[in-house]
Order: C-alpha cells, then structure tokens, then sequence
C-alpha cells in the first residue's frame, strides 16, 4: 500500500511539473510574440525615419520619394542640366550616377537666367509634384507651351518659388564681379567669427581663392565655428560706411578698422538668412 501510495504521489508531482511547465512555455510565447510586435513597428518606422519630409534633399531622394514629398516644400541645390522651355530646366546630381533629371518649372514671378557655367550650381525651393501640365497652370497662374513638356508629364517635378545661382565661396571670392548685386544660395563652413554678424565661409577646394566675407545684419540664430551653413543674400563689394549707414551694426572702432584694412576692393555677402545646412558643401 505504501509502494502504491509513493508511486500514486510521484505521478501526481509529474502532472503538476507538467501542466507548469506547459503553463511556463505557453508563457514564453506570448513573450516572444508581443515582442515581435514590439519590434516589427520600430524596424517599419526606422524605414520610414528614412524617408524625407521635406526641407533640404537631394533629387535623388526628390525622385526616389516623389510619392511621400508630393505637395511639401524643398530645397535642393544641383547642377542645372537643360533648359526646357522659357521658365524651365532640369537639375541632377553628378554623385548619384544614373540619377534620373528632375524638372524645375520658375513659378517665383522673377526672371532666371541659367550660369553659363557648367560648374556653378543653382539652389530651388519650391514645392513637390509630379506634372500634369493643366493643374500647374491653373494653380499657379502659368502658360506653359506643351511642347516641351511631353516627356515631363507625370514626372517628378519641383514648381520653384525661388531660384538662385549656388557658387562655392571661392568662386565668389575669385571672380567677384561676375557676382556683384546678384542674389546667391551659398553653402559653406562657418569660420573667423568676428561678432554675431560678421563671420568667413571657408574655401578649401577652389586653389588661390579666399574665404567668403559675410555681413548678417539681423542675425536670427546663433552660429559656431565649423558649423555647415546655407546663407542667402546679395553679394556686394565692402564698403563700411554704408553698411553702418544702413543697418544697426554696432561695430567698435578696432573691428571697423580691421574690418577696413583686410576686406576693402573685396566682396561681403549680405545675408537675409542663414541657417543649418543638410545640403554638403
């Protein structure tokens, strides 16, 4: 009886560890599937973290997500391939090798005349869209000629509220008259920071040329040395006294004098704004 009675026990410990342990490995289950939950969500908006929203890119990302950009505002700033028709050409960027040409249809109301240089490039801020020629001109107020369009239509294309040529800083600095009383797009590495609005942008690509003079009359946001910017304004040749004459600069006697000395005969670029830059110099 008690042989019975140890083995009737032993069993009964075996049903239990058993059921536990089923408990244990269905539980284990539930884990390792709400972890994928978990994680299936985060790899899917990693993916999308990946995509831009707006603001400055590339025309390769322009081409690549024209779908998620479509109706947003952009700034991209390429080399000009084309002109199309009057008010239109094509941009492209020589880095991405078989990037397919985005068009770039001049809604701003001013005249752009593309560089006869092939190396200068051109800064677009507008908005996302692929073409249907009759929408773009009826929201925008345009007349396009079809003809040129053709191979266009329902392709990716940036409708520019502004255009400006994009030279390297020591383009600028190398052939300022070419420059002068034009407005510009420049990109390029904060340097020599003499007050809030007054700083350099570096030039190391371009041999024999200086770093670009910037004049920020009303600086908005502070800067740092080495920080990549993009600032856009006119570019101008140095003349103190009329820059004190209109803007409140605040400038003491041994930074005017300085100031004098080293830049006068050379360019400054006046800045309307300057901000980060996600564009590479």
């Amino acid at each position: 009886m008690n042989r019975v009675r140890k083995k009737n026990k032993l069993f009964s410990f075996n049903q239990i560890k058993g059921v536990s342990m089923n408990k244990f490995w269905r539980f284990q289950g539930v884990i390792t599937l709400s972890l994928i939950a978990l994680v299936l969500p985060a790899c899917a908006n990693n993916e999308e973290a990946n995509i831009p929203t707006g603001g400055n890119v590339t025309t390769k990302e322009v081409v690549d997500n024209t779908a998620q950009l479509a109706g947003k505002n952009v700034t991209v700033r390429s080399e000009p391939l084309d002109k199309v028709g009057p008010a239109s050409f094509t941009v492209s960027d020589e880095k991405f090798f078989g990037s397919e040409p985005i068009l770039v249809i001049n809604a701003s109301g001013e005249p752009f005349t593309l560089p006869g240089d092939d190396d200068i490039e051109v800064q677009v801020t507008g908005v996302v869209r692929n073409l249907v020629i009759a929408d773009v001109e009826r929201e925008y107020n345009l007349k396009l000629d079809r003809q040129y369009y053709v191979d266009y239509e329902n392709k990716p294309t940036i409708i520019a509220q502004s255009i400006a040529l994009s030279p390297d800083p020591g383009d600028i600095t190398k052939n300022p008259e070419k420059y002068y009383n034009k407005r510009l797009a420049v990109t390029g590495e904060v340097e020599d920071i003499q007050n809030p609005n007054i700083f350099t942008l570096d030039e190391e690509k371009l041999f024999g040329a200086t770093d670009l003079l910037v004049l920020n009359p009303n600086p908005k946001a502070v800067i740092k040395d080495d920080q990549v910017v993009a600032v856009t304004g006119v570019l101008r040749p140095f003349i103190a006294a009329e820059f004190e004459r209109e803007y409140d600069l605040g400038w003491d006697l041994q930074l005017k004098q300085k100031l004098e000395a080293e830049y006068t005969t050379k360019p400054v670029f006046v800045a309307d704004r300057v901000y980060p830059s996600a564009i590479s110099d």
